[in-house]
């Protein structure tokens, strides 16, 4: 059995639609990865796209982030995009803060918008490289 990259999906409300989008978009390329997402974003990727591997956790105000931080400092996610909001305060903007540390600290590849996505999920064979 192949080894399967795992990849965490996360988006800021304002930026939820678009990573639904992408989603929808990629679904044949997202197959080949074991997904991983926050609450309330990965719900509305299952509503979408219905045929995904998408393991829920928390909702990131919830802990969902930190639930994700936790997976990949234990080696289980390889990539991470989240689609981030620029413009709009975050009232757990420490958590958000730690997640995309725990990125760079261990890293794995990391798109924080879709032209960074759409690169990242181009190569599923990067993901295997990484330690």
């Amino acid at each position: 059995m192949a080894i399967r990259p795992a990849l965490a999906l996360v988006a800021h409300d304002k930026k939820k639609d678009d990573l639904v989008a992408f989603a929808v978009t990629h679904r044949a390329r997202l197959a080949e990865f074991d997904l991983y997402a926050t609450g309330t974003t990965g719900g509305r990727i299952i509503e979408a796209v219905p045929e995904l591997p998408v393991t829920r956790l928390k909702s990131g105000p919830l802990g969902g982030d930190q639930q994700i931080g936790a997976l990949i400092a234990e080696g289980r996610i390889k990539g991470l995009i989240f689609f981030v909001d620029p413009l709009t305060p975050m009232p757990h903007d420490v958590d958000v803060k730690a997640l995309m540390r725990l990125g760079a600290l261990y890293d794995i590849p990391m798109a924080l918008n879709a032209a960074t996505a759409d690169l990242l999920i181009a190569h599923p064979d990067a993901f295997l490289q990484t330690t």
